[in-house]
């Protein structure tokens, strides 16, 4: 691990939160630098994610849990490029999980892939330069937004149109029938 690393990494082990609570904790009862107790919990996990049972659903805990989490303390501060950092995230995610929908039959026999895949969700949240979501965003999903964003629209307001039509006949046919019933049942008494 680089140097500038090595720090940036035992400042988060530092920071206040629930997370470094329990590892101070496990620090002072036996004597092992947080550090390595940190890095001993990222190699079991990163092995649990190749080998085991439910990787599945731990990677999508970590590629939500935490996201969701900060999202609302971003949402309730009165910083707003934290709230643009989170919806950058939660629009990559979105198209990451439907991307995963189609293709997960075939990748999840892959080994280490869902090791790869939290790498990816951690490189997308991670809070550096680096970060996965602003790059992707950026490069990729902004550029083919704006190229498509009138088809977008057209067939957003199609979808929310017949959407609201499908409704409207919906609660007609409801309010039909509850007057049929309501008629019948008045007949039979």
């Amino acid at each position: 691990m680089s140097a500038s690393m090595r720090q940036r990494f035992d400042k988060f082990l530092h920071e206040k939160n629930l997370l470094t609570g329990v590892l101070e904790k496990i620090e002072s009862r036996t004597g092992v630098s947080r550090s390595y107790v940190a890095l001993a919990l990222v190699g079991v996990l990163a092995i649990y994610l190749v080998i085991g049972y439910g990787a599945s659903l731990l990677c999508n805990l970590i590629g939500f849990a935490y996201p969701a989490y900060v999202s609302i303390k971003a949402i309730e501060s009165p910083n707003k490029d934290d709230d643009t950092q989170w919806l950058t995230y939660w629009v990559v995610y979105g198209i990451f999980s439907i991307a995963e929908f189609f293709s997960d039959i075939f990748l999840s026999w892959f080994p280490f892939y869902y090791m790869m895949k939290c790498g990816f969700l951690l490189w997308c949240m991670a809070p550096s330069p680096s970060n996965g979501a602003e790059f992707l965003y950026h490069r990729i999903i902004r550029p083919l937004f704006l190229k498509h964003e009138a088809q977008l629209d057209s067939v957003v307001k199609d979808l929310k149109d017949k959407a609201s039509e499908t409704a409207d006949t919906i609660a007609k046919e409801a309010k039909k029938a509850t007057i049929n019933l309501l008629g019948e049942e008045k007949k039979s008494t």
